[in-house]
This record gives C-alpha cells, sequence and structure tokens, in this order.
C-alpha cells in the first residue's frame, strides 16, 4: 500500500448538518403507441441539470470513475467531497482484512490530524497539518474540524469497472435510445445502467434486485414477467422499457428530473417526502440540507454520481483514451407455439445452448436444467444464421408428443420442524443453491414451518405426452390460473372512497391540481412477455423478503455507507458503481407515516376498521375521537386523529405498510402496468364513477398516480392520470 496527498482544486464549503439531524371524463388522447408529450424544454437546456452548486460533488465521482481503480480509494469527508485527505493504493493481492487494517490506520491517523488542528487554532502547523487544513478553506474552524473526524470516509475506486461497463454499454445503447425518444424522456437518462449494474444484465445486488437496471421484484412485477420460468429484469430490452416507465411515473409525480432520478434509488414516497418538508423541488436544497434516517450518503449522491457517469460516457476518449464499444446485438424472434422444454427446443432449432442462453438471459435457471417449460407465446431470440425462422416452422419442427398446454408443476414439499434448505437440499441430493434458486431464496432463508416448497423430482425430468393440436398449428392456450382477490370495490361501508360527490375534506388538499409543471402524457409501451401470473400467496412473500432484505441493508450501511475495500467487497454489496442503496426500491409516492398530532391522511382502500385492527381498540373508539357518525364514510385525503395508548407509532407504520404492501403485491401477481391516459374531470364526476369506466382498476393505484389531487372532492377541469392496466394470465 502506498498513499498520496489529495490534489489541489477540489476544495469548498458545504453547510453539514447537525449531528442531531443525520440521523365521463374527456380522454385527452388516443392510446398512441410509444407516446409520451411533455412540454419540451429549450434546445439549449438540458432537463438533466447539472448545477454549480453541486459541481464539486460531480467532480468527486468523476475521479472515483476515472483515476483511481478497485485497487485504490479516497479517504475523504463524507458531507464535504473537495476535502480528499489521501488516496491509498493497494497491491492486487493484498486481502480484504489488510485492506480494512490500513484504511482503519489511515482513518484514526487524519483524526488525530484534525483534532490537533482543531486545537492549535491559528498557531503554526507541521506541513501536512497545514495541508489538511488548507483542503477546509474558511470552513474549517475549530468546531467544524473536530465534528469532521466522524466524518472520514472511504471510497473504492472504480475506473476499471466503469471502462468495462463503457464497452458492454454498446450491446444496449441503441435500443435504450430509442425506448427513451419514442417515449419522449431526456436521452441522459440512458446512462444511468452506469451507476445501477455498470451494465452488467446478469447482476444481482444483496438486496435482491436485478439486471441492468436493478429492480426489485416487487417493483418490476408491475411492468415485468417474473416468475419461476421468466425473469424479465435479467432481459435488458425489456427491463429497459419498465425502466422508462417507472422514470415517467417518477416524473409525474415529483415535477424535475432531478428528484426523478434520486427516487430511483431513495423511493418516490421518500423523495415527495423530502419535497414536502422543504417546500422546494430543489435538487440542491434537498441534497444539502434534507435530514432524514433514511436519506444517507448513497441518496445525497446518487444524482450528482449520475451526473458523473453522464460526463464521462459523453467523453469516454478524454478519460479512458480510446475504447471500442460491443456492437448491438442482432437477433431474431420466434413466438413459441405451445410450452416447449429448452433441451427439445435445442434439438429443433440446431442451435448451441450457450448462444441461446446469451440471447435470453430472462429464462430461469428452471427452464435450462428441464424443471420448467419455456412458456407458450414467449418470444425466444435466435441468431441470425440464414433461417427465419417463424411460429408455424416451429410448430412443424415439434411432434405433438413435444407441446405442451401447460407449465411442468415441480414437487411440492411441506416444511417440518427443524428442516432448512441445507438439510431438505441433501435429502433430494441437490446443493443448497440449487434449492434456494428454485424457490427464489437466500440459502441463509429460515423456513417456516408448514410452508411449501419447490424440490426436485426424485429421478431425471421426464415430460410426459399429453395431447397436442397438428403440428402447423399452436397448441390450445394453457388454463388460466386463479386470479387473486383483487381489493373489494368500495361500497357504502365507510371506505376511503366517495360513491356520490362528496363534501369537501374537512383539511384542505396538500396541492389542488396537476403542478404547471408535471408533464401531460399518454403513455404506451411496447408488449412484455405474455403470461407471467404468479399467487398472491408467492407474490406477497417475495415482497416481504425484499422488503426485509432491504430493512436489514439500509441497518448495515447507516451514516457514511457501505465502505468495501475491494472489488470483491463490492460486488458482493452490489453491482452499483455509485454508492450503496439506502432504501427499498418503491413506486408508492404515498407517505404512510404517523403526524406530530397522531392523525394520518386517509389512503386508498383503508377503513376505520383497519385503523382500529392496528391500534387494538374497537371501531367505535375511533369513531368518536374524531365525531364520526355511524355510516359516514372516510375520504382520501381526510385527516384521522387515532389513539396511540396501546401501539406506538412505528408499529402502527409497520402495520400499515405491510397492509399496503400484500394490496398491492397482490394486485400485480395477475395485473401490469402497459400505459397510461390522461383524463380532465367533468361535472359530477367523482372518484367512484372514475374506478367504475376503468375495469379492474384499484383506488389506490389512481391514488399512486395522483398524490397531489384532491381525489375525494373532483373539480372540473382536474387533470387525473389513469394506468393502464391489463390481466395477466399464468400462460402465454
Amino acid at each position: 500500500m502506498n498513499s498520496t496527498g489529495a490534489p489541489d482544486g477540489l476544495q469548498g464549503s458545504v453547510r453539514r448538518p447537525t449531528a442531531a439531524a443525520r440521523g365521463g371524463f374527456t380522454l385527452l388522447a388516443a392510446c398512441l403507441a410509444a407516446c409520451l408529450v411533455v412540454t419540451p424544454a429549450p434546445a439549449e437546456e438540458s432537463p438533466v441539470s447539472r448545477p454549480p452548486q453541486l459541481e464539486r460533488d460531480v467532480e468527486f465521482w468523476i475521479r472515483v470513475y476515472t483515476q483511481i481503480d478497485t485497487d485504490a480509494g479516497f479517504l475523504h469527508d463524507q458531507y464535504n467531497l473537495a476535502v480528499v485527505y489521501d488516496t491509498l493504493h493497494f497491491e492486487p493481492t493484498t486481502t480484504p482484512g489488510e485492506r480494512e487494517r490500513v484504511v482503519d490506520r489511515e482513518r484514526e491517523r487524519y483524526g488525530a490530524a484534525l483534532r490537533r488542528i482543531a486545537a492549535a487554532g491559528d498557531g503554526p502547523l507541521p506541513a501536512d497539518d497545514q495541508r489538511i487544513k488548507d483542503l477546509w478553506g474558511a470552513e474549517g474552524t475549530p468546531s467544524r474540524l473536530h465534528a469532521a473526524t466522524e466524518d472520514i470516509r472511504f471510497q473504492l475506486g472504480q475506473a476499471d469497472r466503469f471502462r468495462a461497463g463503457l464497452i458492454r454499454s454498446g450491446a444496449w445503447e441503441t435500443h435504450i435510445a430509442q425506448v427513451l425518444a419514442n417515449l419522449g424522456l431526456p436521452a441522459e437518462l440512458a446512462v444511468l445502467p452506469h451507476v445501477e449494474s455498470s451494465f452488467n444484465p446478469a447482476a444481482y445486488s444483496k438486496v435482491g434486485a436485478a439486471g441492468l437496471w436493478q429492480f426489485m421484484r416487487s417493483t418490476g412485477r408491475r411492468y415485468m414477467r417474473i416468475d419461476s420460468a421468466v425473469d424479465d429484469r435479467l432481459d435488458p430490452f425489456r427491463s429497459t422499457e419498465a425502466a422508462a416507465q417507472l422514470l415517467a411515473y417518477n416524473y409525474r409525480v415529483l415535477g424535475t428530473w432531478p428528484l426523478a432520478l434520486t427516487a430511483y434509488n431513495h423511493g418516490t414516497a421518500g423523495v415527495r417526502r423530502a419535497k414536502e418538508t422543504l417546500g422546494t423541488d430543489d435538487i440542491v436544497r434537498i441534497v444539502r440540507s434534507y435530514n432524514s434516517r433514511t436519506f444517507g450518503f448513497a441518496s445525497r449522491n446518487f444524482y450528482v454520481s449520475f451526473l458523473a457517469a453522464l460526463e464521462v460516457d459523453r467523453n469516454p476518449e478524454k478519460y479512458f483514451g480510446s475504447l471500442q464499444r460491443q456492437s448491438a446485438l442482432k437477433f431474431q424472434e420466434v413466438q413459441l407455439p405451445a410450452y416447449v422444454s429448452m433441451p427439445t427446443l435445442e434439438r429443433a432449432l440446431r442451435i448451441e445452448p450457450e448462444k441461446l442462453r446469451a440471447l435470453n438471459p430472462a429464462l430461469t435457471h428452471a427452464v435450462w436444467d428441464g424443471r420448467q417449460r419455456v412458456p407458450k407465446a414467449y418470444r425466444l431470440r435466435l441468431p441470425l444464421d440464414g433461417t427465419s425462422w417463424t411460429r408455424e416452422l416451429l410448430a412443424q419442427r415439434l411432434s405433438p408428443g413435444e407441446m405442451f398446454a401447460g407449465q411442468s408443476a415441480p414437487p411440492r414439499y411441506r416444511v417440518q420442524a427443524g428442516d432448512t434448505l441445507v438439510r431438505v437440499a441433501a435429502r433430494y441430493g441437490v446443493s443448497a443453491d440449487t434449492l434456494a434458486r428454485m424457490n427464489h431464496l437466500r440459502v441463509s432463508a429460515r423456513l417456516r414451518v408448514g410452508r411449501t416448497i419447490d424440490v426436485p423430482e426424485a429421478a431425471a425430468v421426464t415430460v410426459a405426452s399429453t395431447a397436442a393440436p397438428a403440428p402447423a398449428a399452436p397448441a390450445p392456450a394453457a388454463p388460466a390460473a386463479p386470479a387473486p382477490t383483487a381489493p373489494a370495490a368500495p361500497a357504502p361501508a365507510p371506505t376511503a372512497a366517495a360513491r356520490a360527490p362528496a363534501p369537501t375534506p374537512s383539511a384542505p388538499a396538500v396541492v389542488a391540481a396537476a403542478a404547471p409543471h408535471a408533464p401531460v402524457f399518454t403513455i404506451s409501451v411496447g408488449p412484455a412477455s405474455a403470461g407471467g401470473a404468479v399467487s398472491a400467496e408467492v407474490a406477497q412473500r417475495e415482497s416481504a423478503e425484499d422488503a426485509a432484505v432491504a430493512a436489514a441493508a439500509r441497518t448495515r450501511t447507516a451514516s457514511a455507507g457501505a465502505q468495501p475495500v475491494s472489488a470483491a467487497q463490492a460486488e458482493a454489496i452490489g453491482p452499483a458503481l455509485g454508492p450503496a442503496l439506502d432504501a427499498e426500491q418503491n413506486a408508492d409516492p404515498i407517505d404512510y407515516s404517523v403526524a406530530h398530532d397522531d392523525s394520518i391522511r386517509v389512503t386508498g382502500d383503508e377503513t376505520l376498521g383497519h385503523y382500529a385492527d392496528w391500534l387494538g381498540v374497537s371501531t367505535a373508539h375511533v369513531r368518536e375521537i374524531n365525531h364520526l357518525r355511524f355510516g359516514r364514510r372516510v375520504l382520501i385525503g381526510q385527516h384521522i386523529r387515532l389513539d396511540f395508548r396501546k401501539v406506538s407509532h412505528e408499529a402502527f407504520e409497520a402495520r400499515r405498510r405491510e397492509y399496503h404492501r400484500e394490496l398491492q403485491a397482490s394486485f400485480f401477481a395477475a395485473h401490469r402496468i402497459v400505459g397510461t391516459q390522461l383524463y380532465v374531470a367533468r361535472p359530477g364526476d367523482s372518484l367512484w364513477t372514475l374506478t367504475q369506466r376503468a375495469t379492474q382498476m384499484p383506488l389506490w393505484l389512481v391514488q399512486q398516480y395522483n398524490p397531489d389531487v384532491d381525489l375525494a372532492d373532483l373539480r372540473a377541469g382536474t387533470q387525473i392520470v389513469m394506468p393502464r392496466v391489463e390481466e395477466v394470465g399464468s400462460g402465454g
């Protein structure tokens, strides 16, 4: 290891957070394919702004991405990124443990130096201490330098990983640019995968995010197919279309692209809370001044690390010299006429498995090892080798006994007391890793007694022959799986919806109608993978697992965030080149927290009965403290006072979030968002008429797309963004 002093030219000042604060409707547009209408910005002004006040932060991440690789790192102040105390270099053979000891030793050394400088005041200093003091400039008061002893952070270099990502990006950059252009989104968003995954489509993070755009399962199911046979998060083409939808949604809710991008890391609700707390959408003020337990180093630095990636991506020769990006992938697609096993397809197509696997990354391990069939109607990608494949030609190459009407169902095992994944895996003669992959679990996951899990067949998988159509015709559609129970439509009971025109809620709406800067759009995207419905139980379980893992990761990366010292440690945390995740990826913009006066704001599909259950009191008691007559409905946006003598705020909030997480997981187990439409309310319209005219549309989803609209008191002329939802079958 060797170290060099920080270079000059990166000095500045920052207002450091205090220690205490760290801690019919008229249809305006037809459903035009791939169309997003946004008021264009002047040609010379990018909607993805680079504020001068954040320049030093951007420059820091440019240095991380281009000047030092994963065998070096910066020792720096976590709040003032212009203050880089030292650059630590390691030999490639140095173990992570040895590197950690060096980092700890140097952190202590610089902490001691800061204490000496603070104690010396204006007195003379040794040369190195004077260098450190000069880094702080006018901000380096004794109290500020003393506080800085707790903020020394290590940032591993990423130049080698970023360069590799630049080369990989060529395979998909044309498709990404087309998707963004078709939806009217800024072209700059195309570089986001640099920060998320270094353009690695097979990337997985420790919190369960996957693919080029690092989707969690619960968020991904809003837009993509994610089941035991197909995981579209790993498909760069499908996941790009989903990411564009999510980013457009974030922008619609938050109003600016800096906030929409920050929400990709911190969650829509978290950024919306920051915006409302400070009363501004200025990214500089939010980054510099917003204090929250979950708005840590990663969230503060996500947007500036994106801007750094944008700078490097647009000027690669400046930072890396000449490099050749991969050529765009070229392939043909054939739609499967039935459920077919992969070994059968390999034989019929006469294509090497490695080539098929490279072109079809969304197909899961269960498909490649024969436990699941490639689904009917799946668009299988094939090399351009001269043979022009069609659905009919493929059907002719397959025998009736090789085409199936449904998916193969793996055997199930009911967990007994004392079972672990390792123990069950040994019983069936497979590795714990294999069994964990079959069930979308981690090897360390605890198995609940009574739960059923997938297990391998006792013998080699044999697909039995079933009745099939003539070779040239497609197989009959698989029977649809029972749809999970959707949230019930509002009834005269006290629900958070208004059946008839409702009186104005007692509390004023946060914002009246759509903000002037919010985009007006109708959006449609190309077809996602057909089918993909899963059971509500599976969707709820996976959503709960995602939330639990993300919560554990937040605990581990609190304060200055994760600080890996080697490439292996960084990749074990996740593929991101930027700072590690602070909050669970979540598209839900609703704030489910309790206000300081023990009140909450009613959201869709909530009732007084829910509040009573979560508080451990009677519904009559909740009515009494809110002076509500029996039979009077509560309205979305209405303030309700609650009694927290039996339950803490934290416990209530956890139960409330869990209810909505399960509600949303159940819905997206069998539904998918395929676009949006914009409506304008007419006199006499209400939220009830809105949801009745849009089939399969739960109240909470309408509210998520319109969080700042007073849905309980719709006024003529109010703009409502309506998500377009399709029901997803279990098959193709």
